[in-house]
């Protein structure tokens, strides 16, 4: 679908490298490879936060012979409330590694799948105006970033929930040798983030805090990764894979998994291959129906990464394991005509990730990553969901 007020809002043009957490920590030249996925909510003044996924990367990663990969190093502890560490490169042999994509590389794993990146991810939350279309302040001096060795490789694809009036929850995907877990912020006013450990143990990815409770209960869509499948019986409407799951939470720490399917990939969708959530669910009203909107992404294999395109399915307000309507059709696809300016950076093509939802009466502005490279904004009028 096509819509009059969709625009690339953040660009790596717009990141001030002389202000990232990893400035002067390392003698090594960086670079903007994206300002993308940004988590969304909508603060106490009425202006819109998103918090912005900085992927800062090395502008020559292979030098004298070897590869380089940006890390944290520190252990977790604070001093004078700030954390301990710094960050520094870490060099491999060439001979050991598989550098034919540019952002990683993969070394001996014993039999396992082992990566590094070349390049960091930390979060800067950038406060827009309420039709999130211009910038009001970047808040470098709020931003998030490795702090302890379960993120030692970066802090990624913050998704946002605003629980109650000064209940912010926030998960973010921590990168590291220890596991690819899930971590959980909170903030009483959207902007001033407090750590609250592990939530998700490794690879259960795109967790999204529903924004509300369900009879006393917080809510959640988790999506677990893994390399090993097991079948549907022949005839079966779906197909193994990654599918987007549900749990459930008394204090929206401790989680607990539903034992009822979800959202999962159907035989008669190539689209949906591979799936996963993208927005945290919003309870609304979508086609004369009250329920949780939730956008997710489904992924049509082509090459490497193939095709990210944005769903929608509404849940049952009262028992989210119930799909009311869902649309058939993408509600965003990727926009080549937003990225052509910036032709110059792109590195990845086909790739809309919708990471945020808010509702503004007779529209919601969607906040998305377009091609892993800039945060995308589009305006929808609820009529299109139907």
């Amino acid at each position: 679908m096509k819509f009059p007020h969709d625009r690339l809002v953040i660009t790596p043009h717009v990141i001030d490298l002389s202000r990232s957490p990893l400035a002067g920590h390392f003698d090594a030249e960086t670079f903007v490879l994206g300002a993308f996925n940004p988590g969304m909510t909508t603060l106490p003044n009425g202006n819109v936060l998103l918090m912005v996924r900085v992927a800062e990367a090395l502008r020559e990663p292979i030098r004298d012979g070897k590869v380089h990969a940006i890390r944290w190093d520190g252990d977790g502890r604070l001093v004078g409330g700030q954390p301990f560490g710094r960050f520094v490169l870490d060099a491999w042999p060439l001979e050991l590694a598989d550098t034919r994509d540019p952002r990683k590389f993969m070394v001996p794993g014993g039999g396992w799948k082992v990566m590094a990146l070349t390049s960091l991810s930390w979060l800067l939350p950038v406060e827009m105006t309420p039709d999130v279309m211009e910038i009001v302040a970047i808040h470098y001096d709020k931003a998030i970033a490795p702090a302890g060795p379960w993120a030692c490789y970066g802090v990624e694809d913050a998704r946002i929930s605003r629980v109650a009036d000064e209940q912010y929850l926030m998960t973010t995907c921590s990168v590291s040798p220890e596991r690819h877990s899930t971590t959980l912020y909170s903030s009483a006013n959207g902007l001033d983030w407090t750590f609250e450990g592990l939530v998700l143990d490794h690879q259960n990815k795109d967790m999204l805090i529903f924004e509300g409770l369900v009879d006393g209960a917080y809510w959640a869509q988790t999506r677990p990764l893994g390399d090993l499948w097991f079948a549907y019986p022949p005839g079966s409407p779906f197909r193994a894979g990654p599918s987007i799951n549900l749990a459930t939470s008394p204090d929206g720490r401790h989680w607990k998994p539903h034992l009822s399917p979800h959202i999962r990939p159907r035989v008669d969708r190539p689209a949906t291959a591979r799936m996963g959530g993208g927005a945290p669910p919003i309870l609304t009203e979508v086609a004369g129906q009250r329920g949780w909107l939730s956008l997710w992404h489904g992924v049509e294999p082509k090459e490497i990464v193939g095709i990210y395109r944005t769903f929608w399915s509404l849940l049952d307000e009262a028992d989210p394991t119930r799909i009311l309507a869902e649309g058939e059709v993408p509600l965003l696809e990727p926009e080549p005509a937003l990225t052509q300016p910036l032709e110059d950076l792109l590195y990845l093509r086909d790739v809309v990730f919708t990471t945020g939802v808010v509702d503004q009466g007779d529209r919601f502005i969607i906040a998305s990553g377009e091609a892993d490279l800039a945060c995308r904004i589009t305006h929808v009028p609820k009529d299109a969901l139907g």
